[in-house]
């Protein structure tokens, strides 16, 4: 009894699997197929038999998928012949039915179409399981089908299975067709030698193409020219067996659409290897919506705005992470030697797209634990977590160097881009990231001092380059008593008349050796210094006494702006100081402004903010200066007492061409507007630049455009100018 159970129990699991297997060949209950009634056929001439036919046995039915010389419905499992055929595992053999106890009722036999003879040949899957058979019946009795022929029967029902089999391949070939065409991301494969071999239709309609028209091209049709030269390199060391660190990972590019335009783009690569070689493919989103809804809050936080690579903020903190935590780490600062011949003679342009390519491919050369950052400029940083050793260092740096080994192909240009580098090691270098910073930066500075194109790491003794600010610092105090330090100043204009409105008071040392010198050279050296409170004083003072001069020689009152020292900031005597020098030299709160970068305004001094709070409530114009460059700037507007807001010329400069900054231009004057600030553009240098800030609602611009930073002498006779054209325009 237990031996019949256990029996009974194998037949049911044989059974449950073999209608799953039929089950997963989807073919059960379908229409006639030509590649299968030709088998039927095949079978029939080929025994001389008038009757031939494939069955799938279901649990109660059997089914009819071809038949020739017949035309039966499905019938009962019970009363079929091929249930007993998937029963003996082999070749079955009815030469009389009439003449067989178990047939010579059967329907079949004593009805249409009276079949006498039958032979049948199971059909079987790869995994064992019997699902039908492939059968030949005649109405006249058989006594001889031999080995031969039953071998031959058999191989006919093999290529009924290997029909089957490709079938269910082609239903899936054609779900995944239907599912690439339903989905909403753009799938591409292309082949060994870079040309397009698949696209669907979400593809099709991201970039605008019929089908005809991709198929076949090279993948070029949509990389940007500028990136071409970079592509080019990393897709033929890729297709010829290389590797690549972008496969499997999630990158953000620009993409060209087929009207040349382009579209910022997310794409996941993967790679393959099949009889006819290698084989790539891409998954495509579309991220222009997301890209246009986060880039400004992005890029004010971490994010670089013109290469998407990390900012100096977010690199500091994920430096400080990795110290704080005792972990070794290396730390590269690189500038691009030659960068500023390229924006002189090729335009900013073409400088910025070199930045972007410079930016695609370091990342790609580097592990997936590296950061890399860009700080400004040609400026770019490199943080290699748990490299400490010379040794590690070294090699970690020549990943980086070997980016710069081929050429950079940007805007029709090539550029054979050399690099100079600074690096330091911590804990050995510095501990903290400031330290560890300033050691990679002495590192670079010695690098450049040494010709440039060259890398130097750290030396404590490049600490002695503190001793060259010392004696700047020690040469400033000697300008302040002697007198060398002078204020130019610079035009603020309505965007409406054209008429000044303001000036800035830019700070200048008339050096007796050097000549006149810029900020650029000296404010590193005056910032750090104990001299920042004392000169930030003289150029209020300064400042206030111009603009009464010009007060009392007649000229239309104007504002004059200054900009504050982060000591002044702190000192808990500022709201003392301006209103000492407006009292001293008889000027009105409103003729002064104060302008405060992001540095100053984070520092978290609710004395410092009351001060500010204070002399604006006085009247005293608060401006926040080179708005939109810093990592917190939003949530400086929320809670810094400002009445003016400065855009900085790194967005106007690129806002005709770079529809990105001037989204972010828009949005900051939007901002101004609905929060009763005041908006000054800077850096305003063409004509088609004042149009478009005037047709986004800019008022008030600056720069070379209605004049540079001029001597007081000079600055009273562009005054005088203006006052004279303003009463000459009609009421």
């Amino acid at each position: 009894m237990h031996q019949d159970a256990a029996e009974g129990n194998d037949n049911n699991r044989i059974e449950h699997g073999r209608l799953e297997a039929l089950s997963t060949l989807w073919i059960a209950g379908t229409a006639p197929e030509p590649r299968f009634d030709t088998i039927v056929q095949l079978a029939a001439q080929l025994f001389e038999t008038p009757m031939a036919f494939i069955t799938l046995v279901e649990k109660d039915i059997q089914r009819f998928k071809a038949t020739h010389g017949v035309d039966v419905p499905d019938i009962a499992r019970s009363t079929s012949f091929c249930t007993h055929t998937i029963q003996s595992g082999d070749v079955f053999v009815v030469p009389d039915m009439q003449a067989d106890p178990r047939f010579a009722d059967n329907p079949l036999v004593t009805g249409t179409p009276f079949v006498r003879f039958y032979a049948g040949a199971p059909l079987v899957t790869a995994d064992g399981f019997r699902i039908g058979a492939l059968c030949i019946a005649d109405t006249m009795p058989r006594h001889a089908f031999g080995e031969r022929q039953q071998q031959t029967l058999k191989l006919l029902a093999a290529q009924v299975m290997e029909q089957m089999r490709l079938r269910q391949e082609e239903i899936i070939r054609s779900t995944v067709m239907k599912f690439s065409d339903a989905t909403g991301l753009a799938l591409f494969s292309i082949n060994a030698a870079g040309r397009i071999e698949f696209v669907n239709r979400a593809a099709l309609c991201l970039f605008g193409y019929e089908h005809g028209e991709m198929i076949g091209q090279p993948i070029d049709l949509i990389i940007p020219d500028r990136f071409r030269g970079a592509h080019h390199a990393g897709l033929a060391r890729v297709l010829a067996g290389g590797t690549t660190k972008l496969i499997g990972k999630t990158v953000e590019v620009m993409a060209r659409k087929r009207d040349q335009t382009e579209v910022p783009i997310e794409i996941s690569l993967s790679l393959w290897n099949d009889e006819r070689g290698v084989g790539m493919g891409a998954v495509i989103r579309d991220i222009s919506d997301r890209r246009d809804r986060d880039a400004r809050l992005l890029r004010m936080a971490n994010q670089d705005t013109l290469t998407g690579l990390s900012n100096r903020n977010r690199f500091e903190s994920l430096l400080q992470e990795v110290l704080s935590e005792n972990r070794a780490a290396t730390v590269a600062l690189l500038d691009l030697d030659g960068f500023k011949d390229v924006n002189d003679s090729l335009g900013h342009a073409v400088g910025d797209a070199l930045l972007q390519a410079v930016a695609v491919r370091l990342p790609s050369v580097l592990a997936d634990d590296v950061t890399v950052a860009r700080f400004g400029g040609d400026g770019f940083a490199v943080l290699f977590p748990e490299v400490a050793t010379l040794d590690g260092a070294l090699k970690a740096i020549g990943a980086v160097l070997s980016a710069f080994e081929m050429p950079f192909e940007v805007g029709g240009n090539v550029f054979q881009v050399t690099t100079t580098l600074g690096f330091a090691l911590a804990p050995e270098h510095g501990a903290d990231a400031e330290e560890l910073l300033a050691s990679a930066d002495f590192a670079l500075y010695r690098a450049k001092q040494a010709g440039g194109s060259t890398m130097l790491m750290f030396d404590p003794e490049m600490r002695n380059d503190s001793l060259a600010r010392r004696a700047t610092q020690d040469e400033l105090l000697r300008a302040l008593q002697n007198g060398e330090l002078v204020l130019h100043y610079q035009p603020q204009v309505s965007l409406t008349d054209g008429h000044v409105f303001g000036m800035e008071a830019l700070i200048r040392w008339r050096h007796p050796e050097h000549g006149l010198m810029f900020p650029a050279a000296f404010l590193p050296a005056l910032e750090s210094s104990s001299l920042a409170l004392p000169v930030g004083w003289w150029v209020l003072n300064e400042a206030c006494r111009q603009a009464a001069e010009w007060l009392a020689q007649g000229h239309a009152p104007i504002k004059v702006s200054v900009n504050l020292f982060a000591a002044q900031y702190r000192a808990g005597t500022l709201v003392q100081h301006v209103v000492d020098a407006l009292a001293e030299h008889g000027l009105p709160p409103s003729a002064l402004g104060l302008e405060v970068t992001e540095t100053i305004a984070l520092l978290n001094d609710d004395h410092a903010f009351a001060a500010v709070r204070a002399l604006r409530d006085l009247g005293v114009d608060i401006a926040f200066d080179d708005f939109g460059t810093g990592y917190a700037s939003l949530s400086s507007l929320q809670r810094f007492p400002l009445t003016t807001l400065k855009i900085d010329r790194s967005f106007i400069s690129d806002m005709l061409d770079n529809r990105h900054d001037a989204a972010i231009t828009r949005a900051m004057l939007t901002m101004g507007n609905e929060l009763g600030l005041e908006t000054i553009a800077e850096g305003i240098e063409t004509e088609e630049q004042e149009i478009a800030l005037r047709l986004l609602g800019c008022k008030a611009g600056q720069g070379y455009r209605y004049g540079k930073a001029l001597p007081a002498e000079q600055a009273a006779v562009l005054l005088a100018m203006s006052t004279a054209r303003r009463a000459n325009q009609p009421t």
